[in-house]
């Protein structure tokens, strides 16, 4: 649109040369306020709400346009600027021997007419000027201080910056004014609106409001914001916008009324609007018309202290809105110039001005002569210029939250310091080619933009003022709170401070004085999704964004001990995750122990077998005279008995948590006391064989094989291989304790793994051939004469031993864990138990219960009598 503007202006507004004299063939009528002076500043500011376009004509120059809707801020703006030149030029430190003026032009809210108070200001406004040694007329200023909207300042700054003409704006946001190759002499006193949208997300995130909708304007400043807000929202990761709106620039009755259906069908409870307060006005209308109530409300810079919208019909909406909103400022002996604010004063006579004129009839209620007809009719006052200005109750005197005014008080600081320090300058020091400085009386606007991007200086109200490279002020923004009173009452309030810090945006709430227009009286929920408690994981909706989610409970062994956690991490290899999954516990360690009952039974059963042999060695050892322990070979019933005790004993190693020595022991004890158990057995059943065939006829010599010494060495060499075999198999593959957790996830089995299969498989086999041998021997020997009855006692020992030790490989094989252990140490027991109960019960009971027949008659005569 500016574009168009520019064609505009050049179509008419070309100079041509007469002589020694130009004329500008059209000039611009627009409403100014001028003051003459060394140097001229400009400014651009808002004085009337509405614009009438002149009629455009090729043929014939324009008509005049005209601006009304009087507004009070506006005004009070461009008299804060006449203000601190004034100010300026009283001080005898800044600028000495330099008279500053203004050209102070209203844009009437319109870019068409602040494009040309802006091209007016830098071309000048005289009909006639003379060329030759001196020019007669205004001099054109060397910086402007404006535009207040951001579409004003790139159309204007988009021209100005091809002559580097330094134009400081007080409250243009846009943050596509930070570029300086397209705006090189543009500054701002207002932080850009790319931190706007940081100090936004801050607050945000400091509710943990995460779902939130946007409403923009249709313009430069709106369009920006919503890329930039969307952009960072999601860079930071603190929410998701719900929705995204642009607000008509006029009553759209039907654009309006889709915007608040969707405001009022969304779950986002937090609207964010960056817009100005005439599109809010039209938006107030259908909310209220709608009855949308429990929002909160997130106001710009462009709307938080708008007292056009803090009305008794909007407050039961609006009340509790938090906004951001330029810094304010102490401006000391502002009110006291304003109140010199008269038609009758110096600026009231000056040439071309209306401004005052307007104020004092909008403040007044009243008109100067001559009135228009309409306005005598209707019986309205005249003004006399004497009215009581201090005494009526106006908010153009109301110096106490100083906010935009500050910044144009800035404004007007920062050139005027930056044409101080051009003036300090000494020549052949100078920065400009040569280490020139620049000439007071030639100086050209791009160098004081030299200058400007230099400038350091602190107001009397303590701020610092500078810009960055990108022509930016220090960025710092007051939080405000719009607070409902009894009564209708209304009053926005400060309750923090956002600023730029070395680690970024700081935020700085006092939340015991936000006012939060809900019954509970504290922030609203806004959020997509309740965040995922610990023990759970967020899960994206398919199709939704980020911030709606579904919370998925970790699986087991994993845990998430944060809220919202993305991922459920692992826990490690010896814990495990606790039922809420949120910490991982020390997984629970499960073997074979003394303190459950079936390690207890089993160790009792150990214990009584060991006591039960002890008893019986004790039986015999008293009765060894007699012919019932003679008969039986006593040495090798006395090594059968300790050989079982050893059994019995063993068991034990199996018992308790498996350490290296224990694994490594307790199948060696285990092989090597079998062996020796059925060694002797073995020996023994030989024995009978060899007596029985010693009593045959010529069968004598066979007992010289049999003797006490062949027995026991017999006995030794069958141990001793089953020894080598043991050692070989704990030098080659030594079983050793192991963690298993295939059985269960969540508890480690202790076991001990045998190393070698083939070792345990051998150490097995040969107690198995042993067993089978000894069965087979007495099996034979079965049918005996009763005096070697013993055989059949062996046959019946081993024939038990057989079936456990059979009963025992595949329920080994098949039990998990410490079970596994369980059924070795019960086929220990079983068979040991067997074998003690069958080869000396009987002989028990004779020798304890029946002495009678424990003598070599009796045991003789059985043998007779059966034959």
């Amino acid at each position: 649109m500016y574009f168009m503007v520019v064609s505009y202006f050049f179509s008419y507004a070309v100079s041509f040369p007469v002589s020694s004299s130009c004329q500008l063939e059209g000039e611009f009528h627009l409403n100014g306020m001028h003051k003459a002076g060394d140097v001229v500043f400009g400014g651009i500011f808002k004085i009337n709400f509405f614009y009438v376009f002149p009629e455009l004509s090729f043929t014939s120059k324009p008509k005049d346009s005209s601006c009304h809707g009087f507004d009070f801020a506006g005004f009070r703006h461009a008299q804060t600027m006449a203000f601190a030149i004034d100010e300026i030029n009283r001080n005898s430190q800044l600028l000495p021997n330099v008279t500053l003026g203004y050209s102070l032009y209203d844009n009437c809210a319109t870019l068409a007419a602040g494009f040309r108070a802006g091209l007016s200001s830098v071309s000048g406004q005289e009909k006639w000027i003379t060329v030759g040694e001196t020019c007669t007329g205004n001099p054109p200023v060397l910086g402007i201080v404006g535009d207040s909207t951001s579409s004003s300042s790139i159309a204007i700054s988009s021209v100005l910056g091809l002559y580097r003409v330094p134009m400081v704006s007080y409250f243009a946001t846009c943050s596509c004014l930070t570029d300086q190759q397209r705006f090189p002499s543009f500054f701002r006193t207002i932080p850009s609106d790319a931190f706007q949208v940081r100090a936004m997300i801050q607050i945000l995130k400091h509710f943990g409001w995460s779902w939130v909708g946007l409403l923009v304007s249709d313009d430069d400043y709106g369009l920006h914001v919503a890329r930039s807000f969307q952009s960072d929202l999601v860079q930071s990761g603190a929410g998701c916008l719900a929705y995204t709106e642009i607000l008509p620039p006029s009553r759209d009755s039907r654009g309006l009324r889709r915007i608040v259906d969707v405001m009022r069908k969304s779950t986002a409870r937090v609207v964010i609007v960056f817009a100005y307060e005439t599109h809010i006005l039209h938006l107030m209308n259908e909310v209220v018309k709608q009855n949308v109530t429990g929002l909160q409300w997130m106001a710009s810079e462009a709307w938080t202290i708008s007292d056009v919208l803090q009305t008794s019909d909007f407050m039961p909406y609006l009340g509790g809105t938090l906004g951001i909103a330029i810094r304010r400022g102490e401006i000391p002996g502002l009110r006291d110039f304003l109140l010199r604010t008269r038609p009758d004063s110096d600026q009231g006579s000056s040439s071309g001005n209306k401004f005052i004129k307007q104020f004092w009839e909008h403040t007044f209620q009243c008109r100067f002569a001559p009135p228009p007809a309409e306005w005598v009719d209707a019986g309205g006052a005249l003004c006399n210029g004497q009215e009581d200005l201090e005494n009526m109750e106006s908010s153009f005197l109301d110096v106490s939250d100083l906010r935009p005014e500050y910044n144009v008080y800035k404004a007007v600081y920062a050139l005027a310091y930056a044409l101080h320090d051009s003036l300090q300058c000494v020549p052949g020091r100078g920065p400009f080619s040569g280490n020139s400085c620049a000439n007071f009386q030639t100086l050209e606007p791009w160098q004081l933009v030299y200058y400007l991007e230099k400038i350091n200086f602190t107001t009397s109200f303590g701020d610092e003022v500078s810009f960055d490279e990108n022509g930016d002020a220090i960025p710092i923004y007051d939080v405000m709170n719009w607070v409902w009173l009894p009564g209708g009452r209304t009053k926005v309030q400060a309750v923090g401070v956002v600023k730029e810090s070395a680690s970024g945006e700081e935020l700085t709430l006092d939340e015991d004085r936000i006012f939060w227009n809900f019954e509970s009286k504290r922030p609203p929920r806004s959020v997509c999704s309740e965040s995922c408690p610990p023990g759970t994981r967020k899960a994206r909706k398919k199709g939704q964004p980020v911030c709606c989610f579904d919370c998925i409970p970790c699986s087991e062994g994993k845990i998430s001990n944060e809220t919202d956690s993305m991922e459920c991490t692992s826990c490690p290899e010896d814990f495990w995750s606790n039922r809420q999954r949120d910490n991982c516990v020390p997984k629970r360690t499960d073997f074979l122990s003394y303190h459950e009952p079936l390690g207890i039974c089993l160790t009792a059963a150990s214990l009584l077998g060991t006591f039960i042999c002890a008893i019986v060695l004790i039986v015999f050892i008293h009765h060894r005279t007699t012919p019932m322990v003679r008969a039986n070979n006593s040495e090798l019933s006395f090594l059968l008995l300790l050989s079982l005790k050893l059994c019995f004993l063993c068991s034990l190693l199996f018992i308790g948590h498996p350490q290296l020595w224990t694994c490594q022991l307790r199948h060696a004890a285990f092989g090597i006391s079998f062996v020796l158990c059925v060694s002797c057995i073995l020996v023994k059943t030989m024995v009978v064989l060899a007596v029985f065939k010693a009593s045959k006829p010529g069968g004598g010599a066979t007992l010289k094989w049999f003797g006490a010494v062949q027995q026991r060495g017999t006995v030794l060499v069958l141990t001793s291989i089953q020894a080598a075999i043991c050692i070989a198999w704990l030098v080659s593959s030594s079983p050793a304790p192991n963690k298993n957790t295939k059985y269960h996830n969540d508890v480690i089995v202790y076991e001990c793994v045998v190393g070698s299969t083939v070792g345990f498989a051998v150490l097995l086999g040969y107690v198995g051939l042993l067993a089978v041998l000894s069965f087979l021997l007495a099996f034979f020997a079965r049918n005996l004469p009763d005096n070697f009855n013993e055989a059949k006692l062996i046959t019946f020992s081993m024939l038990i031993f057989c079936a456990v030790w059979v009963a025992f490989v595949p329920a080994y094989v098949n039990s998990p864990g410490k079970y596994a252990d369980a059924v070795e140490v019960f086929a220990i027991l079983a068979s040991s138990f067997g074998l003690l109960v069958a080869l000396f019960g009987p002989k028990c009971y004779i020798i304890l219960l029946r002495p009678e027949r424990n003598t070599k008659k009796a045991l003789m005569g059985r043998g007779t009598n059966k034959t």
